[in-house]
């Protein structure tokens, strides 16, 4: 699979969970523009509120979430648009 350009996109969060260790996975798809429907796997450093916060008791409270997916060099950051 190749990396997804550099660029911000709209996204929304079709899967979360934690893993065996207890960290957040998070997966969200691209909604808009020529990458749409591509999934991005995300682990819970490329997660961020707009608090800088996370409550990640619920992983599934996150599914159908909106928000933003930001690649730069190479590395995504997602942030939601509210938590």
């Amino acid at each position: 699979m190749s990396l997804l350009p550099d660029g911000t996109y709209d996204v929304v969060v079709v899967d979360a969970e934690l893993d065996d260790a207890g960290d957040l996975r998070v997966e969200v798809t691209i909604s808009l523009g020529p990458q749409i429907g591509r999934i991005v796997a995300l682990r819970k450093n490329h997660v961020v509120s707009a608090d800088g916060r996370l409550d990640t008791a619920d992983p599934l409270a996150l599914l159908g979430l909106a928000g933003t997916l930001r690649v730069r060099d190479g590395v995504p950051s997602f942030r939601p648009e509210t938590v």
